[in-house]
């Protein structure tokens, strides 16, 4: 490599060092988001390290075609310990600052779709379930009815039958009305519960 070359890339990874400072510093105060889920947070420090490594040795081949050589490490050493040094402390004021932004434009775009969507979709899908239920109800209530007017008639024909007919189908005939009525309360009961929801 010319020295024109070498300079270029002892530039460039104090450059790189430094950047490598200033995201890891970002990925650690980020990681109190996730820290609680194991696997990703192993998954994301794989991730980042990767990815971090990829971009330094991107930078590295295109100053000199990818030579890793003792001094290229020192430099991008050096210019982490310059971060460490001279930037970290204003960069967390700066890094805090951001993140309080973005956090606060986050809520209040989630609070924003909150009252213009989710509220008035809940509201309309609660008015809808009400009126089915009240039109259920009524539908119901009034076939009930149609029903008691269409059997009275055979009702009231049945109880002069019943009073002609012999003791022992009357015994019979109970056993039946028994269990009539045990289908006919289960029935009173399931309906009742659904008028109450």
């Amino acid at each position: 490599m010319t020295l024109s070359v070498q300079f270029i890339t002892m530039i460039s990874m104090v450059l790189s060092g430094f950047y490598l400072g200033i995201i890891q510093q970002t990925f650690r105060r980020l990681t109190t988001y996730w820290r609680d889920n194991a696997f990703l947070t192993y998954f994301l420090e794989i991730g980042f390290w990767l990815t971090q490594a990829g971009v330094i040795f991107y930078v590295l081949y295109r100053v000199n075609a990818g030579e890793v050589r003792l001094y290229v490490l020192l430099a991008c050493l050096l210019g982490f310990s310059i971060y460490q040094v001279f930037a970290k402390k204003p960069y967390i004021r700066i890094l805090e600052v951001i993140i309080r932004i973005v956090s606060s434009i986050y809520h209040f775009i989630r609070r924003l779709l909150d009252k213009l969507l989710l509220t008035p979709f809940k509201w309309i899908i609660t008015l809808i379930y009400r009126m089915i239920k009240t039109i259920f109800g009524w539908t119901i209530t009034l076939l009930l009815f149609i029903l008691n007017v269409i059997l009275a008639p055979f009702i009231w024909i049945g109880k002069g039958i019943y009073k002609i007919i012999p003791d022992s189908f009357k015994k019979f005939l109970k056993k039946i009305e028994g269990f009539y009525s045990k289908i006919k309360n289960i029935c009173y009961r399931w309906l009742q519960l659904f008028r109450r929801r």
